[in-house]
Order: structure tokens, then C-alpha cells, then sequence
């Protein structure tokens, strides 16, 4: 074992120990490098070079997530609405009429998970209404916002008196699903009244993706909490993860085993979706955009062992 090896297996066991939640241990570290297992002289040199890939990777843990839920609730709605409400009266300072008014706000507000009960924005809300003290009856899912169709085939608002929805998810990577969002559920929403307001709220994401969310959908205002801008992309031009002194890393070389191990496990996007080349992953769940190497975990097409499990969206019957 290399000395540089010594220093990033004593780094990643320090990360796991204290921002990791105690991920991975030193057996899941052993059991995914034993996936760098092509028969060549490479194979330490691959794995090293895994290792300082592992060493970049950013994990947010629970208490991470929570605190972060604290600042999409202040910074992203109620700030935003109180400035709003100061505007339209002068620029007052009245405190008991500010909070009067946000009440009202709040109250005609509705936080909803983006995708269905089952998905990580509907399970972040729990910890959202948790950590922000609101009341249970601001959330709802989506089915919950329309109310039945009626014979001449319109459709209405189940509580006419909500002007605002706002859709919360951990994570935006290419924008597309917020678009497909957009393009149903959002489009029925501005089909009943152009007035009421629809917000898509992330706690992470790519800036290109919500670029594109607030250039190609329905939503009346998109932001996040952490923008991933170019430099988070791994093997880009200007990646923050490209070491600056080390001479025993061969950034080439790292590129190389990253994707010719990621398109055994995913021909079409090797470093992840739409290229993500993320490092990047939450105590609930790993983004696609992230390498695959770090999350691949799909028996039934190859036996891959990751250190980081990605578990994926299944779709149909059970």
C-alpha cells in the first residue's frame, strides 16, 4: 500500500466518522474496490485513483438535509413574501402587521413533494414541517389539489381559496423532470386560474438544469439552496476536484477508469445522467448524475458493489 493510499483511506474513514454518518466502513471500501478488478498491470493504479475519487465525494447527512430545509423554508418563502408585503405598504417596519399579513399568506399556501407519496420530495416534507413548526394541513398531495370533474367536463380547484402551491425536491440535475411536471400537472393548475402561483423549490441543483426549468416550464418562480455550478462537475475544465498536488494522480488516467467501468454499468451515460459527473449524495438517496461507479447497484445486469447505493424509481406493476 502507497502512502498516498494511506492518506485518503485515513481521510475517507475521518469524513465517515464525522459528515458520513458513519458510511462506508472500511469493508465497503474493500468490497467496491474490489470491483477495479480488470486483469492489467492498472489495477492498484485503479483503485488509488478511486480512492481520491471517494475522497471528493460530498455526502449530506440527515442533520445536514434539515438544516437545509431551514434555509429553503426562510430564504426561499417567507423572506421573499415579507419583503413582498413590506413593498406593497410602504416599506413598513410594522412587525405585528407584517406577521399578520404572512400569516395570511401561510395560510393560503400549499407544500407538496414534487412526484408521488413515495418519492424523496413527498419524504423531505416530513422533516420540512418538522424543522419549520408548520401545521400538518399546509401539505397535501397533488391529487389533493383538484376537485372532481364535473359533467360538462371542467375541472376546479378542490380549496378555491389556496394562491400558492409550492413543490419541493431534494434535487434538479437536467430539468426534465420538472418540465414533464410542468406539462401536466402545473398546465392544469394555469388551466383553472393564470392568478394562482406554483413554485418549484430544490434543496440542490445543477445551474444549467434550473436554467432550464425557469426558461421551459410552468413554474412561476425555481430556485434552490446549493447551485452546482461547473466546477462540480468532475472531469469539466474547471472541476474543484481536480487535485493540484499530487503528482501520483494521472487525472487522464482517472477520467479514464471512471468511464470505462461506468460504461459497463451505464453504456449511455457512464458519468451519469445527461453526463452529470457529480460526487455528490444524501443520507436517503444518490443522484444518477453522480458516476455510477459510486452508486451502480443492479444485480439482475451486473454484479457491481457500490459504495454509495443509488436506489432507483420502478415504474408499473409490482
Amino acid at each position: 500500500m502507497s502512502e498516498l493510499e494511506d492518506e485518503l483511506i485515513a481521510k475517507i474513514k475521518i469524513m465517515s466518522d464525522t459528515i458520513w454518518d458513519g458510511k462506508p466502513s472500511q469493508t465497503d471500501i474493500n468490497n467496491w474496490l474490489d470491483n477495479f478488478s480488470d486483469n492489467t498491470a492498472d489495477i492498484f493504479k485503479e483503485r488509488l485513483h478511486a480512492l481520491y475519487l471517494l475522497s471528493q465525494f460530498m455526502y449530506f447527512s440527515s442533520r445536514e438535509m434539515r438544516e437545509l430545509l431551514k434555509s429553503l423554508y426562510r430564504d426561499l418563502y417567507k423572506y421573499p413574501i415579507i419583503q413582498g408585503i413590506r413593498r406593497a405598504n410602504n416599506d413598513t417596519i410594522d412587525v405585528d402587521f407584517i406577521n399578520h399579513e404572512y400569516a395570511k399568506e401561510l395560510k393560503n399556501t400549499r407544500f407538496l413533494g414534487v412526484g408521488n407519496p413515495s418519492e424523496s420530495g413527498a419524504h423531505l416534507l416530513y422533516y420540512f414541517r418538522q424543522e419549520n413548526s408548520l401545521p400538518k394541513n399546509l401539505f397535501i398531495n397533488s391529487h389533493e389539489i383538484f376537485d372532481s370533474i364535473t359533467a360538462d367536463g371542467t375541472q376546479n380547484f378542490l380549496d378555491p381559496v389556496i394562491t400558492r402551491y409550492v413543490f419541493i425536491d431534494d434535487f434538479c440535475g437536467s430539468g426534465n423532470q420538472a418540465k414533464k411536471y410542468s406539462e401536466s400537472l402545473i398546465q392544469a393548475i394555469k388551466n383553472i386560474s393564470t392568478s394562482v402561483e406554483v413554485y418549484y423549490y430544490v434543496l440542490f441543483a445543477n445551474k444549467t438544469g434550473l436554467d432550464y426549468v425557469s426558461s421551459n416550464t410552468l413554474f412561476d418562480r425555481s430556485d434552490s439552496i446549493f447551485k452546482l455550478d461547473d466546477t462540480f462537475k468532475c472531469f469539466g475544465s474547471n472541476s474543484r476536484h481536480k487535485p493540484q498536488d499530487l503528482p501520483s494522480i494521472d487525472w487522464s488516467f482517472a477520467y479514464n477508469t471512471a468511464r470505462k467501468y461506468g460504461l459497463r454499468l451505464w453504456k449511455d451515460f457512464p458519468l451519469g445522467y445527461d453526463d452529470g459527473q457529480l460526487l455528490i449524495g444524501f443520507f436517503h438517496n444518490t443522484p444518477d448524475n453522480a458516476l455510477p461507479i459510486i452508486w451502480f447497484d443492479d444485480p439482475s445486469n451486473l454484479a457491481w458493489n457500490p459504495i454509495f447505493r443509488r436506489y432507483h424509481k420502478i415504474y408499473g406493476d409490482a
